[in-house]
């Protein structure tokens, strides 16, 4: 791809920080990078693209329509990836309102504003503009024992969180249908990889074993996941970004199906081998808690259409992938510190009924 400067909101979470560092270490564009640095978003994250100067942080909320509008004005973005939102089913349990703040508010009003900019544009920059919605696979529901989700399976949301994405891809659908504006979804499966915020899975399962503390599984421990390392998702978004067909939807996973249990002892296996223990596995500190109210039981993705259509691959088996992770976490600990304000083992949330 040609140099472009590209807006992406959600620059400074787990997501958008990997993508961000790929931007500026792997390639020639400028990033303009909204983040509100809300709990889950911190600068820190970006490694040296911090300090790029192709890399340029506004500190803005999505839920303000001036800001952006006046953002988009001054740096006048040749592509837009929208990566803001708020992600943890657990929080949209206990709190959905933000959810529907910044996942469906904020949306609508980043289309607005990229709309009324596209509109601007002359023909050349017009025809080359897009807008990438990044979202996820927990859209469709649950699955069953078998099937896949595809680009066509009907939208059936379950938590607070995921209906707020859901209604965020129809209105970025919207805006294709009603204003030809181009627009391009994708939907991807369980990223994991450096940098996450402590309170999802894999740095809860490392922090807590590594502090001898119980490691909680919600339910049986059967819930089952397809699991993306963030590395191969980024390159499936600017594969998107660079191929992709406007009004398209592209899903990224990896096939990579392991229940809680399952990635639980992998990811004990891989610190029994890296800091093992007087004495047995960390998987021995596994404790099973009541479930998550509504806790959807599987997803899997079907990638085909962006592997056929586009040529995207990814680069990493899971065993690689989570090896890499561990590893990363057992040398930046500090980091875990850092982002928690100090409370590097978090309690659970998500009870509300």
């Amino acid at each position: 791809m040609k140099p472009d400067t590209l807006l992406v909101t959600g620059g400074a979470g787990f997501i958008g920080s990997a993508l961000v560092r790929h931007l500026i270490n792997d390639t020639e564009h400028t990033v303009i990078n909204i983040d509100a640095l809300t709990y889950a978003g911190n600068l820190s994250s970006l490694g040296d693209a911090q300090t790029d100067p192709r890399h340029i942080h506004v500190d803005i909320n999505i839920c303000d329509r001036q800001a952006i509008a006046d953002t988009i004005a001054k740096y006048k973005p040749t592509k837009v990836l929208h990566l803001a939102a708020e992600s943890h089913v657990d929080r949209s349990i206990d709190g959905p309102e933000e959810f529907i703040q910044t996942n469906i508010v904020g949306t609508f009003n980043l289309l607005e504003e990229s709309l009324a900019y596209w509109k601007s544009m002359d023909k050349t920059a017009a025809a080359d503009f897009r807008f990438l919605h990044i979202s996820t696979d927990e859209v469709f529901g649950s699955l069953g024992e078998t099937g896949l989700f595809s680009e066509s399976t009907p939208y059936d949301p379950r938590s607070p969180y995921s209906a707020s994405k859901a209604s965020s891809d129809m209105l970025v659908r919207a805006w294709y249908h009603t204003y030809d504006m181009p627009v391009l979804i994708t939907n991807c499966s369980n990223n994991y990889g450096e940098y996450q915020y402590p309170e999802k899975l894999i740095p809860v399962i490392i922090l807590r074993a590594l502090a001898g503390q119980d490691i909680p599984v919600y339910g049986d421990g059967g819930a089952i996941r397809d699991w993306l390392y963030v590395g191969d998702h980024v390159s499936g978004i600017l594969k998107a970004l660079e191929k992709g067909v406007p009004g398209e939807t592209y899903n990224i996973g990896t096939n990579n199906e392991r229940s809680t249990v399952e990635m639980v002892e992998a990811v004990c296996a891989v610190l029994d081998a890296k800091r093992p223990l007087n004495q047995g596995s960390y998987a021995d500190q596994l404790v099973f808690v009541t479930d998550r109210p509504g806790h959807d039981r599987r997803y899997a993705i079907d990638a085909s259409k962006i592997k056929k259509e586009l040529g995207w691959e990814p680069s990493k088996s899971f065993d690689e992938a989570i090896d890499q992770t561990v590893s990363w976490y057992l040398n930046n600990l500090e980091w875990c510190t850092e982002v928690t304000d100090g409370a590097a083992t978090l309690e659970r949330i998500g009870t509300r009924k």
